[in-house]
């Protein structure tokens, strides 16, 4: 791997410098950015076969077939098929023997005159890390915030350099290569919530912690895997969907855990009437729950035995650095205008209401509020057993500071707090904490609180640190 290179134009001239890297760059949607950067730092000759942009729709189907959607991943990856086949029927016989081919593409809609909203982008490269090599490929996902088109241009153009760049000297180390995508780019102006690696160049590869690291590295606010473990991209998976999203360590799920997560489901889809195929369940876990201590570096096999647990149970994972609340319902918010809800026990309500969170905000408290129940969202609240009488404690009889008393009653009164009564009172003793504990001092009681696949693949991974 080559010294670490920041600035576009010896990205750029590196590249072409190199004889083995030969390929082609195919743009739509603001400009040929990227290929400018190579024609700009000279001898492009000795790295681009072709570069081309079809703007126009019926050109474009022509060559990449039709498609409903003009900026999506199918038609990135339409493009990146068709370019990097041709480039192997066209020159492999020639120089195959020597050449290290790419494809990149990318599938823009920039802000535009006619569209005066933040843009977005789907890019990627398909490449080989050596000669005669089977390909690899990135794939890369872009929310755009500049102020105007140019803006997007530019940073269209550097973020598909640093992706050329990092796919040809850091594909041994994706998680090296993700800091280097925002070389000379700023996050107020793009935001990387997706990046998915596939071939043999990453066969040692995890997406889920290059997915994690999007968000730890500052690329990303918000990150999401499905079940079978694959990396999604947010918009597309929320698009016209209901969102019930539970927060919480899963440092082990207990028995409570998915008991809350069920009830508030049911009664989810019943208070609004939705069909559970428009629901999305979303077990979320924010950069503060995969530390231990305050500001301590996060355990990667840690997280990735939570993650697997969460996948085996059949659960899609978020991960996001939205502390407060009010903030992750903005940032869903930005995805659907479906009905949202939280499910939570009553510590997690009781921290809503802690105004220490809401210094920052003009506002504070009020306005934290105003932005949480702006739209169609509830809390799901699971009662908690007295420390003292053993009794349940619920949201009607939980108490808030005196002069939040009224906003409270106005919160319950209007049904934007509801009381998740139907958990199964036995669950209510389970802590996790004390979970934990017991798994990692060989104390079996914990097996008969947290679910038994859940116990099996601790037991047979020995995850959490678990003794006999």
């Amino acid at each position: 791997m080559q010294d670490k290179i920041q600035d576009p134009h010896q990205k750029a001239l590196s590249i072409n410098l190199d004889p083995s890297i030969y390929g082609t760059i195919a743009e739509i949607g603001a400009g040929q950015e990227t290929a400018r950067w190579f024609f700009r730092a000279g001898g492009a000759a000795g790295t681009i076969a072709k570069t081309i942009s079809a703007y126009d729709m019926q050109y474009s189907d022509a060559i990449y077939g039709s498609s409903p959607r003009y900026v999506c991943r199918e038609r990135l990856h339409a493009m990146l098929d068709h370019e990097y086949k041709l480039l192997l029927e066209r020159l492999s016989s020639s120089r195959g023997e020597e050449t290290k081919f790419f494809a990149f593409a990318n599938t823009v809609a920039a802000r535009s005159y006619a569209n005066n909203t933040d843009g977005h982008g789907w890019l990627g490269i398909r490449f080989q890390s050596k000669p005669k090599e089977a390909p690899s490929q990135i794939d890369v996902h872009v929310n755009l915030h500049g102020k105007n088109n140019v803006q997007d241009q530019e940073t269209l153009g550097i973020l598909g350099l640093n992706l050329i760049y990092g796919a040809m000297n850091y594909h041994a180390d994706p998680l090296a290569m993700l800091p280097t995508l925002t070389d000379n780019l700023f996050p107020e102006i793009m935001e990387v919530d997706m990046l998915d690696c596939s071939g043999p160049a990453f066969e040692n590869a995890d997406n889920r912690l290059i997915a994690l690291k999007l968000v730890e590295y500052g690329l990303s606010s918000a990150v999401m895997f499905t079940p079978d473990g694959h990396v999604a991209q947010v918009a597309d998976s929320l698009w016209k969907k209901s969102v019930l999203v539970e927060r919480s360590r899963f440092r082990p799920p207990t028995k409570l855990t998915m008991n809350l997560l069920d009830c508030a489901c049911a009664k989810f889809e019943k208070d609004t009437d939705l069909d559970p195929q428009t629901v999305i369940v979303l077990s979320e876990m924010t950069l503060k729950n995969l530390t231990g201590e305050e500001g301590s570096e996060i355990d990667m096999q840690d997280f990735l035995a939570r993650a697997d647990i969460l996948c085996a149970l059949g659960k899609n994972v978020l991960i996001s650095n939205y502390g407060e609340y009010y903030r992750l319902a903005q940032y869903l918010f930005r995805y659907t205008s479906s009905p949202i809800a939280l499910a939570m026990g009553l510590p997690s309500l009781r921290e809503i209401f802690d105004e220490k969170y809401y210094e920052a905000l003009p506002g504070g408290i009020l306005e934290s509020f105003g932005r949480l129940f702006k739209h169609d969202l509830r809390l799901y609240v699971c009662p908690e057993l007295d420390p003292k009488t053993s009794a349940p404690v619920s949201v009607e009889s939980m108490q808030v500071a005196p002069h939040l008393q009224h906003l409270y009653a106005y919160l319950l009164e209007n049904g934007f707090v509801k009381n998740l009564n139907s958990v199964d009172e036995k669950c209510l003793s389970i802590h996790s904490d004390q979970v934990l504990k017991q798994i990692q001092n060989g104390d079996p009681e914990w097996e008969k609180v947290v679910p038994t696949q859940v116990v099996n693949m601790i037991k047979e991974k020995g995850l959490f640190n678990w003794r006999k």
